[in-house]
Parts: structure tokens; sequence; C-alpha cells
């Protein structure tokens, strides 16, 4: 089970600079009463890149900083890497040689690769000595007040090199339980998995009363049982927010129930609709965290405008209003293996249709149903329902932005209260429970509750109830007609809403415990309430102002040209390219056959080829600056792109990188006016000091 708070929304980007900056961000959270429970912080906390360190100038007392977030009701997550700063001196690099615990060569010497810190060695996690030995470590760092543990980079990721990752040839010496002395290929797809499982048993050393909460990048089958994972380092566009729904129901069908992607993309700048867009459906996903790269715009909730701001703040109390539901569906999964999110199919195996379905997925009895279209929200999209009963709900928050919800019919759903994160919540607290009764006029459901926290709950210190809700003549009684585990029922209000359909219910309330007694409206009145909800539904949804549709992030500062994609668009080619990307063209659709070549090719693989743990490492530089986006040069993105819209002239755009030494790398891409079917693509190196070499090639796409 995960600690509870780990179930809140977390906030991240590479990085938050300084102590203050963390505090500042997360006060703005309550501030603006957007629920928070998790801030991050990511590599540049440490000093000179140098894991269980910190930065004494902008992280001088990280436990006192932790100290001021948990007052407030948050927690902090740091960021340890599996490369190892080679240096004599360096604590960790001193304590592993002396316990020879680094992967060798085949000459036996230590491996060396280079990583952040520049030359680094990396842990054998394979050996039971080096885990325990890493786990020691783990076990004193939490002492500074580290709530939980982050494992990046742990494939492992190796910079400059052709694979991104060791020689093959390297040397495990392993332990014979899992595989004995075998070189990298056979131990590569378990490294990360080792990693994050010896982090998770140095946070168990350090503290035992605690549950331990650790994130992993690189994972394999079995990863559950030690951290979560996220789906990676991710685009912000459009494409990778329609990706991110079936790689975390794929990571759920794998085992892994603890999953989501960076809300809001990773490399590059969401836009306002991108963003709340993303955040109407991250906020839904098992692990819910925004994430953005360093040199981005602010990716917070706030960051892009009111509208943008609204959404999220909904979205996110949607979230925490559906955490007892979200908590049982871990309790389900820590005991039956079931994901907590399942593809729409689970509702009914037996319809092929059912297995197309990538933009809704089901939490329990609730089925989540996105937008992942820039042109359409969810409540205008045709969703694809599973058969029987499925009745829209929500929580007075319909937004044109946010997913549309449906409970099954035969389904209890228990809600909590509006929170700002899970610390708020009491067992007191009122409870309320939503109903849809299935063609029998039946239906059930169960919460579990204990600690949050601390194995108390494998002892019997819970309580599991099973609620009951059956229609007789025109009343419907609604029960608790079991419990499990040795707490005691608490005290509290329990409010019953019995569905109708088409977002009307009525209610009654009562106590928990207790029956409680409802008289159903005839069907008339039935008939009356649903048209009414509709109706006022509708001029709900006409009345909101949605997110406006722009291309570019809205009111910030950095939101240059550099740092959007940018489109070019004449004869027969739409190029979509990423100057932050080393240049890359990510889309090439071909307009007469409306085909698009090298999307998937060069959009996901190249990416990760230039992902944003190495294109702006030392030696492997490709982020270029747009110096001229032809016809006209030193506009903005949107002035840009209205003038070639309305120009005949030849499209292109140039773009330069700094290598150093007076060079700089220059890429020019261009669709030729006198021949629409070519795409020209130039890189040259051009001396920009006296001394300085220079050369360059080109080539051509003909369609």
């Amino acid at each position: 089970m995960p600690p509870k708070w780990s179930l809140g929304y977390h906030q991240c980007r590479w990085s938050y600079d300084s102590s203050e900056k963390v505090l500042k961000v997360v006060r703005t959270f309550r501030e603006k009463g957007i629920p928070c429970d998790v801030v991050w912080m990511d590599i540049d906390y440490m000093d000179g890149f140098r894991c269980f360190t910190f930065d004494s100038n902008r992280f001088p007392d990280p436990k006192s900083m932790v100290n001021d977030l948990h007052s407030i009701g948050c927690t902090a997550i740091w960021m340890l890497d599996p490369g190892i700063k080679k240096e004599e001196g360096y604590f960790v690099y001193d304590s592993g040689s002396k316990n020879d615990v680094w992967i060798q060569k085949a000459d036996v010497s230590p491996f060396v690769g280079d990583v952040w810190p520049g030359d680094c060695v990396f842990p054998d996690y394979t050996s039971q000595k080096t885990r325990a030995w890493w786990a020691s470590l783990v076990k004193d760092f939490i002492s500074n007040g580290v709530d939980g543990i982050w494992n990046d980079m742990n494939e492992p990721a190796v910079f400059k090199t052709t694979t991104k990752t060791m020689p093959e040839n390297n040397i495990h010496r392993g332990d014979a339980d899992v595989g004995g002395v075998q070189n990298h290929s056979y131990y590569h797809n378990v490294y990360g998995m080792l990693m994050a499982r010896s982090t998770y048993e140095g946070m168990a050393m350090g503290n035992a009363a605690k549950r331990p909460f650790v994130l992993t990048r690189a994972g394999f089958i079995g990863s559950q049982r030690y951290a979560a994972t996220w789906t990676g380092d991710n685009l912000s566009n459009w494409e990778h927010l329609h990706m991110s729904l079936p790689m975390v129901l794929q990571l759920g069908l794998s085992g892994q129930p603890l999953s989501g992607p960076d809300i809001g993309g990773f490399a590059g700048n969401a836009t306002p609709k991108l963003f709340g867009r993303w955040m109407g459906v991250g906020a839904l996903f098992p692990f819910s965290r925004g994430h953005t790269e360093t040199g981005s715009v602010d990716h917070e909730p706030w960051s892009f405008g009111e509208e943008c701001e609204e959404v999220c703040r909904l979205a996110l109390l949607r979230r925490y209003r559906l955490l007892p539901h979200i908590y049982t569906l871990f309790y389900r999964s820590h005991t039956t293996g079931i994901p907590v999110a399942t593809p729409v199919f689970f509702a009914d195996p037996q319809d092929p249709e059912l297995r197309k379905v990538e933009t809704s997925f089901l939490l329990g009895p609730l089925l989540v149903c996105a937008s992942t279209s820039p042109n359409k929200g969810a409540h205008e999209c045709a969703h694809k329902l599973p058969k029987g009963i499925w009745l829209p709900f929500d929580f007075a928050d319909s937004h044109p932005d946010l997913p549309v919800l449906y409970l099954c019919g035969g389904a209890i759903l228990p809600v909590g209260l509006p929170i700002r994160h899970v610390g708020e919540a009491n067992l007191e607290d009122d409870l309320s429970l939503i109903v849809a009764l299935d063609e029998n006029g039946k239906a059930e459901g169960i919460l579990f509750e204990d600690a949050g926290d601390g194995y108390a709950f494998t002892q019997g210190d819970y309580l599991l109830t099973y609620y009951s809700a059956e229609l007789h003549s025109s009343v419907v009684t609604v029960k608790v007609f079991k419990s499990e585990g040795s707490w005691r029922r608490p005290k509290r209000n329990l409010k019953i809403n019995i569905l109708l359909g088409g977002g009307a219910m009525v209610s009654a309330d009562g106590v928990d415990g207790g029956e409680i007694h409802l008289t159903m409206p005839s069907e008339s009145q039935v008939s009356s309430l649903v048209a009414t909800s509709e109706l006022e539904h509708k001029k709900r949804l006409e009345m909101i102002q949605p997110i406006p549709d722009i291309d570019e992030p809205s009111g910030q500062e950095g939101a240059e040209l550099s740092k959007i994609p940018v489109d070019l668009k004449s004869g027969d080619w739409l190029l979509k390219i990423v100057p932050w990307i080393g240049g890359r063209i990510i889309s090439m659709t071909h307009l007469p056959s409306d085909s698009q070549w090298l999307h998937s090719r060069i959009e996901i693989n190249g990416y990760e080829e230039y992902s944003g743990t190495e294109y702006r490492s030392a030696g492997c530089t490709e982020e270029y600056k747009v110096t001229s986006f032809f016809p006209l040069n030193n506009l903005s993105s949107k002035n840009c792109r209205r003038y070639l819209e309305q120009s005949g002239e030849e499209e292109s755009i140039c773009m330069e990188g700094d290598i150093g030494g007076g060079l700089v790398l220059q890429r020019q891409i261009s669709i030729l006016k006198d021949n629409p079917k070519i795409v020209q693509i130039d890189s040259s190196i051009q001396a920009r000091s006296v001394g300085a070499g220079s050369g360059g090639f080109s080539r051509s796409f003909d369609s």
C-alpha cells in the first residue's frame, strides 16, 4: 500500500532552485485553494550533482524547510540517481570504492561513464552487498526530512554514448539468486528495479513506522513492490497527452498500479488549453504529478491564466473528493493485483469495440471519459459506453475542459469533502455515497479506511465497510451489510445521493452505520427531474468561459519562439519543428496524401535520442535558438505564423546552437517556393570569432 499522502497531487519541475522558491510554490497552492500534497526537488538541490548532498547556498537547511512544508500539510520528495561522481574525498565515492560496489568493465576495473556530475561510477545493485550499502546511505539521507525518493536516470542513462547506456559487456557480480556473475545485457532490464528495491529498503530501515515512497523511471515486472513509475520525459503536445492514457493503462496491466505521466508535458511549453485539459484527466490518474524541464515557462496550475487555473482547481478538488474511493482501489490492488485504472473493456470483455477506446478508463465502477482533441471538449465527444446502465454525474463542477464522469449501475461510490491536502481529512468528516441502481434496483460498494500510513492495517487495524442499496416498492434502503477490521465505526453523518439519469439525483441524510430510507419519485417525476437537470447542465456549460484556444503559453516570460513547436506549411508539406530538442522535425505530413512521414520514429525515438536528460549534457548540446523565421526576422511566434499563413514566399526557419570555441551549429529547414515538393535541410558549423573554422552539408526530401 502506498502512503495515502502520495495519492494527492504532486508538483514538480526541473528545478525549484532554492528553499525559498519551494516554500513560495506550496504557499501559493494554499492561498489559491488548489489541492496539493507533495513538492519535488530535482537534481539541482545537490552540491554539484553529487547524490546524498545538498547545495549549502540554495538548500542550507533542508530539514527546516521540510518542517515548514509539513506545517502546511505538504511532503517533500528528493531525487537520487545511480551515477556517483568519481571524486576522491566525496564520501559516497570513497565508501563505495572501499566496499567494492561498482559495476566493472571486462578488465575488472570500475566502469566510468559521463552523467550530470561528469565522470561517474555506478553501483552494482545485483549484489546484496551493494544494495545494503546503498540502503544505509538512504537510511541516513532521510534523516534530513526526506519523505520520499525519486530514482531517475536508472536505466542506467550514460551520456556521450550511442546506446545512451553502459556497454553490454560490463560485468555485474550478481548474487546467485538473481543470476550470478553476468554481463550488463543480462541485467539491463532489471537494473532500475533493483535500485528502487535498495532505495525502498533503505527508507524502511530509516523509519519502519512509515510506508516508503519511491518513484522510479526504469522498472521491470515486479517493480510495483518497491516503487511507483511515471511514463518518462514526454513532450508538451496533444499527441503525448493522448498517449498518456493508454500508457498508464498498459502499465496497470503489467502489474504497476501507481503510474502517471508528467502532466502538461516535460519538454517544451504547454499552452493554457493543453495544460488545463491534461490536468483534467491527469488529476484522475493513479499517480498525479505535474512536471516540466528546466528553461520552460512555469507549469504550475496558476501559470496559464485565470481560466486554466480554475480548471486545475476543479480537477484537483474532484480528485480529492474521490480519494476515499481511490484509496479503496489501491487496497483492492494491494490484495488482489487488479489495476487501479483499467481499460474500458474491463466492464465488458466480450465487446471487441471497447478494446479500441483510448480516451476513457475505469476507476473501479467509475468511468472517466476525456478528450485529447484541442478542438472538442469531453462533453462534445461521442463516448463508447459499455453495455448496461451508466449514469452521468458531477460535483457541480462540469466544465468544457474536464472529463465526463459516469457511474456503473449497481455501484456505490464513497466520496469525501473538498480538502486542500490529505492531512485535512478526518474520520469523523461527513461522508457521501453516490448510488447508481442496477436494473434490479440494487447496488453495492466498499470503503477501506486505515491510518493512511504505517503497517498496522496488516494486523487488522482498519475498517472495511460493505454498503448496499436496494429498492423495494418506491423506497431505497441504504445500509452497512458487512464490516471487516478492528476499527470501530466513526460517528459521522452520511449523505445518500441516488442518481436518476442526466445528472439528476435525489438525496437523503442519515448516520453512517444505520439504515437510511429514501422514497423515490414517480416515473413522471423522474422524467421531469432528468429533463430539468440536462437543460441546466447544458446552460451551465454554455455560460462557462472555456480556456482560450491559443497556440502560445499565456502571460509568461520566456514564451519565446525557441521554446514552442514551430509549424512550417507550404507546398506539399506541413512540418512541426522543436528548436529546443536539436531542431528536430517531430512530424512531417505530406499534404496531398495526408500521410505522416517519420512521425512516430522521429517524435518518439528521436526524442529519446535527444531526450531532456541528454541533449543539454556536456559534449552533447543540441539546443537551438531561433534566429530567423523567414520571411520576417525577430517576430513573436504568433505574428510569424500569421504573416506566413498570408504569404506566398518560401517558408524557412534558421536556428543556431553554441558549441563553444567561437563556433555555432546552424540549422536551416526550408520548403522551397519554386519547388513545393522539396524540403531542404541545411546544417553547418559557422565561425563567430577569428580563427574558428567552419563547414556544412545539406540534404533534401522530395515527395
